[in-house]
């Protein structure tokens, strides 16, 4: 080849490198209404005139630059004013603004305003042992929500916006969980008038991270157009990368050791401490084996829990982070309680085991409630672990038996047992081949086996029920004709649920899903069906809601475990197998 063709190539190389990004340039143009422009503008404003003059002689200019920049971003938000009145505050003395500036700023304002609502909390009057348990929720479930807002900001604080692309899945999920929090706070006053009053104290508080997560989702838009990795992936590479049907997937912490003990060769398997009821281990009770797990233990910590009922309530604390919990079989090692909504024990305080270590993972446990129909809200499980797994588990309970609280979590090959509601929470959950029993409940009482409790459109949390059973148990059976029972019913106003290539048998009602209260949620709740087999999947006299849909194939990837759980980075795609994309 001669050089002057070689001169050629690379002259056609760098006209299209030129053309390539004045396109990314022109889109970024278009895009004003974007964050990330809006501040570029500003800052360009801003440096023109230091040209002339230098910005501390021109105070008002800044302030002027940061009214641009902060009237534009709040333009994408559902509340406004709000938004322009806290974020003025935060960046009106800055000489220049960049978008993380105003991202960091819009975090910050929620956690600012948390502050405030904890102080205020603790001067109201909660007089009876009921509001007691109420307001000691209250203030858990607050200081988790600033934990997580100081997490957000971490991610923000000294890092460019190409860094901080890759980062924005982790910001959606920590102030999803944020706006959880809140609303699990106020569900938890039983009656009216403390309920109220503690909902106008977080008002403001709750339109703030809505605010922050509109404008995260601005900044993760912008970005995307101009193609920075890592921002999206095309639904097409998860199907590429399937696995066999008939398999469990696991996360990317888990090492070879623990993959082999989660495929059931739980012999190879070197537990840290073992937990026996007989005495033939380290400790004879979950709790005191957590308690004695060191406050800083690198790698994963590893408990196995040898055949036996064990009767305590067990939580797995913030601070156990990775651990691995692994039994002799769902029926064999079983974690049992009784505590219930009836006998005076808030919902959130109910649960036989919590999971709120991060990396939380379980294989091969029972969990159970066994409180009774009668007695109303008893939980056997409530996750609020980020990135956790359960492989072979065994939930049982009546009403509200497993709370899948916040983050992203998945379950695989599991047996989930229930009346009403019995699986629910604001999480972004995917259930992968488990097997969902309806229960018979008592008298006059019909069942609903998911209520997911979305309260922002913005939020990035679900329930996804994918290649799952859904049949009715041995004493429900002869029943079912009589007893209505449905897929779900909307929790809170933009309550998400999909149930995809699953097998519906014939107790769900033709209708399909269920009104909460009259016609609340029904325009604003997401409820899909995708693919779908069995007597009870016929969609021809599913509900008419506006909110109801039967969905495509493209619609429905967006529920499976890369798009809508971030799986690439925690979901092996080769070594381990598990079903990324759809099944068909």
């Amino acid at each position: 080849m001669a050089f002057q063709d070689i001169d050629q190539i690379l002259l056609r190389k760098k006209e299209e490198r030129k053309q390539r990004l004045k396109k990314r340039i022109t889109i970024g143009i278009v895009s004003t209404f974007f964050l990330l422009l809006v501040a570029a503008v500003i800052c360009l404003i801003v440096y023109k005139d230091r040209e002339n003059t230098k910005p501390e002689s021109h105070p008002k200019h800044a302030g002027l630059a940061a009214e641009k920049a902060v009237k534009t971003v709040c333009e994408g938000t559902d509340f406004q004013e709000t938004c322009k009145h806290s974020l003025l505050k935060m960046v009106k003395n800055k000489a220049s603004i960049q978008p993380k500036d105003i991202l960091k700023a819009s975090i910050s304002v929620v956690s600012n305003e948390i502050d405030k609502v904890i102080k205020q909390i603790s001067n109201l009057k909660f007089d009876t042992p009921q509001r007691k348990a109420a307001f000691n929720d209250c203030m858990v479930l607050l200081n988790d929500a600033k934990e997580e807002l100081n997490c957000s900001i971490g991610t923000i604080s000294g890092k460019d916006l190409a860094k901080l692309s890759s980062r924005t899945p982790d910001l959606n999920n920590w102030l999803s969980a944020v706006i959880s929090y809140q609303q699990t706070c106020i569900d938890g006053f039983p009656e009216a008038q403390a309920k109220a009053a503690v909902q106008k104290l977080l008002k403001n508080a709750k339109e703030l991270g809505s605010n922050a997560l509109a404008i995260v989702a601005q900044v993760s838009s912008v970005l995307s157009k101009f193609q920075v990795p890592n921002v999206k992936r095309n639904l097409q590479d998860t199907e590429s990368n399937l696995s066999p049907l008939n398999e469990d997937g696991f996360p990317t912490w888990i090492d070879e050791e623990d993959r082999r003990m989660l495929e059931g060769k739980s012999s190879k398997q070197t537990p840290n401490i073992t937990v026996a009821k007989d005495g033939s281990g380290n400790y004879t009770t979950i709790s005191a084996a957590l308690k004695a797990m060191p406050k800083k233990y690198v790698g994963r910590y590893v408990i196995y829990l040898k055949q036996g009922v064990y009767e305590e309530n067990v939580v797995v604390t913030k601070n156990m982070v990775n651990v691995t919990m692994y039994g002799d079989g769902s029926q064999k090692s079983v974690v049992t309680g009784s505590k219930n909504f009836v006998d005076g024990v808030p919902t959130f305080q109910t649960a036989t085991f919590a999971a709120l270590g991060e990396g939380f993972m379980a294989q091969s446990i029972g969990f159970r409630n066994t409180a009774g129909p009668e007695k109303h809200q008893a939980v056997a499980l409530r996750v609020q672990a980020d990135h956790s797994i359960f492989v072979n588990c065994r939930m049982e309970g009546y009403q509200d038996t497993l709370y899948a609280q916040t983050h992203r979590q998945f379950y695989r090959s599991c047996y989930i047992t229930g009346t009403i509601d019995f699986i629910f929470g604001d999480a972004s959950a995917i259930f992968q081949n488990c097997m969902i029993n309806v229960r018979k409940p008592m008298d006059n009482q019909q069942n609903i086996v998911t209520a997911q409790g979305r309260v922002d459109r913005r939020e990035t949390t679900g329930i996804v029920l994918q290649n799952c059973r859904i049949l009715a148990d041995e004493k429900l059976q002869p029943n079912k004709a009589k007893v209505k029972s449905y897929l779900g019913r909307p929790w809170k106003e933009y309550s998400r649920t999909i149930v995809m290539e699953s097998d519906i048998d014939d107790l769900i009602s033709p209708e399909g899903w269920l009104e909460w209260n009259g016609d609340f949620a029904l325009k604003t709740l997401y409820y899909a069906e995708y693919k779908n087999k069995g007597p009870g999947s016929n969609t021809s006299g599913r509900v008419k809601w506006p909110g109801y849909r039967i969905i495509k194939r493209e619609e429905a990837m967006k529920y499976t475990i890369v798009p809508f759980l971030q799986g690439e980075s925690w979901l092996k795609t080769k070594n381990v197998p598990v079903r990324f994309g759809l099944f068909s």
